[in-house]
Parts: C-alpha cells; structure tokens; sequence
C-alpha cells in the first residue's frame, strides 16, 4: 500500500498574476522559450498575444466570447492533439467573469431556481469550474496561465473608534478563491517595474527573489521539472554561498575579478544552480552600474 516517497519528472505549472501592464503575456512567452519546444497561446486579450511575435515562434488561437469553460477544455484539448510541448492561458480569468464565464453562468443559474438561492446554485455551476481546472491540471503539455488581478478589501474593526471599515489587503487573482494552490508556482507581478514574486512555490527556486522573468527563468524551471531529484545538499549550500558573496561585492572591478577567478568552478554546476549564480551576478552588476551612475551625476552636479 505504501511506498518510499519519490519526486518524478513533472510539467509545469505555473501561475502568473498582475494587473493590467504588468508583463504577464510578454513573462510568460519568454518562459515558454526556455523550456523549448512548440509554443501555443490561447488568447482572450483581443489579439496582444500577436504583439510578441518578434521576440519568438509560437502559435496563437483567438478565443471569443462567451468565455465558458467548455470552449477552454476545446482549445486545451486541440493543443494537446497537435502535440505542442508549451501552452499559455492568456487569461484564464475571462473564463471567471468575462461575458460567459463562470460568474454569469452562476447569475443565469440563480435565476432559474425556484429558491433563488444562490448559494445553492453553485451545485451546478462548480462541476464546470473544477473540469476546466481538471483539464489544466491532467494535461501532457507544460500550461501557463496569466490571470488578471485586481485590488482585494477585507472589513476591518477600528479598535479605536470600535467602527468597523474595508481596508486593502493587496492584489488578488481574479478567479474563484483558491486557484493559487492549484499551481506549482505562482507569480506575481507589479505593474510598475514588471517585478515579479513567488508567492507560492513548490519549487524552493524563487523563495524571497524579486526578479523580471525571463528566458532563463524557463530554463531554470525546466531544469527542476526534469531533474526528479532535489539535488545534493552541500552543492546547494555552496551555490547559496556564492549567491551570498556576490551580493555583498562593492564595486564593478571586484565584482569582474571574482567571477573570473571563480568561472571555472560556476561552468561546472548543475544547470539550474548556474542559472541562479548568473543571475545574482547580473542583478548585482546592475546594482551596481546604477550606484556608479548615481555617484558620477552627484559629482557632476557638485
């Protein structure tokens, strides 16, 4: 009945929410180029998917209202048949309260019960909600699905004044409460700079990182997906280490010399710890070149 517990190759999983300009759609085609392969989008944003199609080669299906989550199983189910390795959802959230989605299924489903109850309407609309979650979930392909997100209140009591108000709590995905658990990974991403954070990750990758997702953000993922394994403990201890030193190097010259002198030994890592290593060189570099710049403008002004 039992058996030793073992993590296998997977596909991906992955969530990325944010507002409207925050990068999800250009995020999530540059992750799909790192894992490789044939790229599909599902395009529900009134043809943005198209405005990338400089950048790499994927292929792209309009889906017009209404939004129901029989024509997302259709679109899921015929990228699975032309054996594309990459499928973006882009965004799943019409399918929650687009024009035929989930939410007006549930008003049309309330009115025509006798109670009007309708809470006791969500008995026939929840089987729809969890097989298009099922078909995201059970699919052969690696799925990445963008999600709107909007500003969430929560009622709080004042206890100074004993008045009880709506306070914000920050962003949430628009699609029914929970959906986040449903992902390996979850981004979320600022509007502002195009920042993206983990929010939940079952990879252990991105745990405290604030970072702009990238082709190397695919392929560090890839990397993870197909290992099967969590990797030898003192290699990861030595990658953090080195993650560490970088972030603590002052200037542009140190920063070159101990890359340099260390090179030889980051070449040698597994492809995922390279990957993070690189990455908190070219962060750091970043870092830094904008401190010079700011320090020359002062002494420019001065």
């Amino acid at each position: 009945m039992f058996r030793k517990a073992e993590r296998k190759k997977a596909k991906l999983r992955l969530g990325i929410a944010g507002p409207a300009g925050a990068g999800k759609t250009y995020s999530a085609l540059l992750i799909a180029q790192g894992i490789g392969g044939k790229i599909a989008l599902i395009d529900t944003e009134h043809g943005s998917g198209d405005l990338y199609a400089h950048l790499l080669e994927y292929d792209i299906a309009p889906l017009a209202p209404p939004y129901t989550p029989t024509k997302y199983r259709e679109y899921i189910e015929t990228a699975e048949k032309a054996a594309y390795n990459v499928l973006v959802i882009d965004s799943l959230s019409h399918a929650w309260e687009g024009e035929g989605g989930l939410l007006e299924m549930h008003d049309k489903a309330t009115k025509a019960r006798n109670d009007k109850n309708s809470f006791n309407a969500w008995k026939d609309i929840t089987p729809e909600h969890n097989r298009l979650v099922d078909a995201i979930l059970k699919s052969g392909m690696h799925m990445i699905v963008t999600l709107r997100s909007k500003m969430a209140y929560e009622v709080q009591r004042d206890e100074r004044t004993g008045k009880s108000a709506p306070v914000k709590i920050g962003l949430k995905p628009i699609f029914r409460e929970g959906i986040e658990y449903e992902f390996t990974t979850v981004f979320d991403m600022t509007a502002e700079d195009h920042i993206a954070t983990a929010s939940k990750d079952r990879t252990g990758l991105f745990d405290g990182k604030h970072f702009t997702p990238d082709k190397t953000t695919g392929l560090t993922l890839l990397e993870w997906l197909e290992t099967g394994a969590d990797g030898d403990a003192a290699a990861r201890e030595a990658v953090k280490d080195m993650i560490e030193r970088i972030s603590k190097i002052e200037n542009i010259f140190e920063l070159r010399n101990w890359w340099k002198k260390h090179q030889p030994e980051i070449e040698a890592l597994k492809l995922v710890d390279k990957t993070l290593v690189v990455s908190a060189k070219d962060s750091r570099k970043a870092e830094l070149e904008k401190a010079e710049q700011a320090g020359k403008a002062q002494s420019a002004g001065g």
